[in-house]
């Protein structure tokens, strides 16, 4: 039996304010509470915490009990509360939502060692956060991990994401979920069958009135349908300045097919800024899961080596 099949994580809530009151976001735990080694892994847009069970259990593993692994459900997502009004279903919100959770971790068992792993949108949210130097972190972000995004985003993926984000429906069983997920995210690649099921467990909810439905806000999707090129092209510049202030060192990870991070975008993070170290995985598009064992020590042995 190996170490993922005899852990799991403690499910634990944060009370996080917003502009119309309050909200409560899950995270999970793996690892000792009091490890003053903290990685904070987030997910992408449609995802949710339990996306990193194997790395996590990894990392906790490698670190003999100097680290702890906090893998948010980002607002909306997974065990947390949805946000009443969708137009705050944006990373600044989210962002926010982050430093809450740092500050009540730090304030329970001070951090020493902060990491950082963000796959697409996490890694936006980790931009937001690691590019702005003055904000007040328990301890500056050392490692950042950064998987299949970056500054510039095509606005093919944007369209694409469009087309899914928030259209679901009901499911008679979790087979049928899986299968369903299987098409929406192809980029993600040959996951074996099990590890995709046991991901999929994680991605559903009861729907009132029988079977299965996903588990995130549907409202989640309503400021992507309102984003326009025009809107996107003009970000850029601004999530450029916060990757050039980023000081930690930098693991940028690109799935080799990837529809979402250019290799020229790509390119650029190895050339300015924190000067990402890039590795780029065959058979892959947007995003590698994080769940192959070789794609597992690469980031082990980047944030523990």
């Amino acid at each position: 039996m190996n170490t993922f099949e005899k852990t799991a994580p403690q499910l634990q809530f944060v009370t996080c304010p917003h502009p119309e009151g309050e909200h409560r976001m899950a995270y999970w735990r793996w690892g000792d509470a009091q490890a003053p080694h903290v990685v904070v892994a987030v997910h992408g847009l449609t995802r949710q915490g339990r996306d990193f069970d194997r790395l996590a259990a990894a990392l906790v593993q490698a670190g003999q009990g100097k680290v702890q692994v906090i893998c948010p459900d980002v607002a909306g997502r997974g065990k947390s509360e949805w946000l009443p009004n969708a137009s705050l279903y944006q990373v600044p919100q989210y962002a926010a939502d982050m430093m809450v959770l740092l500050q009540t971790l730090h304030a329970a068992h001070p951090i020493s060692t902060l990491d950082w792993v963000g796959t697409s949108m996490g890694g936006l949210i980790g931009m937001v956060i690691v590019g702005q130097p003055e904000l007040p972190l328990p301890a500056p972000v050392r490692r950042f991990v950064i998987n299949d995004v970056g500054p510039a985003i095509t606005w093919s993926s944007l369209a694409r994401m469009k087309q899914y984000v928030g259209q679901y429906g009901t499911y008679t069983d979790l087979q049928q979920v899986s299968q369903v997920l299987r098409l929406l995210f192809a980029g993600f690649g040959a996951v074996p069958d099990d590890i995709w099921l046991e991901q999929c467990s994680h991605m559903v909810r009861p729907a009132p009135e029988g079977g299965l439905t996903l588990h995130y806000d549907r409202a989640i999707g309503q400021p992507l349908q309102a984003l326009t090129e025009e809107a996107a092209l003009a970000a850029e510049p601004v999530m450029w300045a916060l990757y050039d202030q980023i000081r930690a060192q930098v693991l940028l990870i690109r799935g080799q097919d990837s529809d979402l991070l250019t290799q020229e975008t790509a390119q650029a993070m190895t050339e300015r800024g924190p000067r990402a170290r890039l590795v780029q995985w065959p058979h892959v598009g947007h995003a590698p899961t994080l769940t192959e064992p070789g794609h597992i020590h690469v980031v082990s042995d980047f944030l523990l080596g």
